[in-house]
């Protein structure tokens, strides 16, 4: 019963297989290959639209370097208070940029509040030498709190990014469930929305190691090529990662694994829901749960076998001194038993 994060499920075998089958023979290098350039022209497809694709090693790379591709002297970055960026990535933006730094806005649930961010674009610490300009806003789809930002909400804040001149980045990291999860497809979630440049995720849903910067205007990545070199993010045997994202596009898997993991999700909330020993901190809409448990009974859930992370509660959140907050993350090789297991264990 693994539950801790989707980094720790294993690669699905379409795409393991798709590696073995690329790994005879020869293929030019750093992204000149026959598979690199096909993958590419798949990206285009699903983007309904001629886009620029970099691959990277990590999604903290493509959000570095996504932001160090936008920003300028002084740049700030205006994310929300718990973004990856922010929280998770160890001053790899501010490092890559340069110099640039990620400025926390705050919304509840990890969603940014537009009102919010319009506020702080228009403080005098964005717009003047001694503090900085704010060079780009950036939200993540789905959030850190597993939430999802619906087709309107991202709209929103790309009128709001637009309207002061600044560049909408979204962190896609878990893109696939957050895409599933509205049911839409990827050119109404991104740049019909006025999304300008995507972290686009596939370790955390079935791939080994692949994650690319698209660029929805491939004039706004003229650079790029530099600064994925600088950073060391070009990569010689480059037809391993496009192997990779070649199975996962490929007959819809990147959303069949999505849909699988998500339904999982809610099914683990519904047996987390119902039970007495536990509530959820809030309805999930992708694939995290979180969970307030009696800190007693989390443990002897740990030592039944389950594996769960404990998560900082955001503010508003009201915790008993005997409860705290634990997150639950489903993934394409999280089974049924799994969570009918949990579910006997917890009911």
């Amino acid at each position: 019963m693994f539950f801790a994060s989707d980094n720790w499920a294993g690669a699905h075998p379409r795409i393991a297989d798709s590696l073995s089958a690329n790994a005879e023979g020869f293929a030019a290098a750093y992204g000149n290959g026959s598979l690199d350039k096909a993958v590419a022209e798949r990206f285009n497809e699903i983007f309904e639209r001629e886009v620029s694709v970099f691959f990277v090693a990590t999604g903290t790379a493509a959000n570095s370097l996504a932001m160090a591709s936008l920003t300028r002297p002084g740049g700030i970055v205006l994310a929300h208070r718990e973004a990856h960026m922010i929280e998770d990535e160890s001053g790899a933006p501010e490092y890559l940029t340069g110099g640039a730094r990620v400025k926390p806005v705050d919304g509840a649930l990890g969603r940014i509040e537009p009102a919010l961010l319009d506020r702080a674009i228009r403080q005098p610490a964005t717009r003047f030498p001694h503090g900085g300009q704010a060079v780009a806003v950036s939200i993540t789809q789905s959030t850190e709190s597993g939430t999802v930002y619906s087709l309107e909400e991202i709209e929103a804040i790309g009128a709001i990014a637009r309207g002061h001149g600044l560049p909408f980045h979204m962190d896609g990291a878990r893109f696939a469930n957050a895409l599933v999860s509205l049911g839409t497809t990827p050119a109404e979630m991104t740049w019909k929305r006025g999304v300008d440049v995507l972290s686009f995720g596939g370790t955390k849903n079935g791939c080994w190691c692949a994650e690319a910067v698209v660029f929805m205007d491939p004039k706004a990545a003229k650079e790029f090529p530099f600064l994925r070199m600088r950073a060391g993010q070009l990569f010689s045997k480059s037809r391993f990662v496009a192997a990779q994202f070649d199975a996962y596009l490929k007959d819809g898997l990147w959303l069949e694994t999505a849909r699988h993991s998500n339904a999982l999700a809610a099914q683990l909330a519904k047996a987390i829901e119902g039970s007495g020993l536990a509530r959820l901190g809030w309805k999930p809409q992708a694939n995290e749960v979180f969970a307030v448990i009696r800190s007693e009974a989390a443990e002897r859930l740990k030592k039944a076998g389950a594996v769960f992370y404990e998560w900082d509660a955001p503010a508003g959140l009201d915790l008993a001194a005997d409860e705290r907050l634990f997150r639950f993350v489903t993934s394409f090789a999280t089974t049924q038993q799994d969570v009918d297991r949990f579910a006997e264990l917890i009911a």
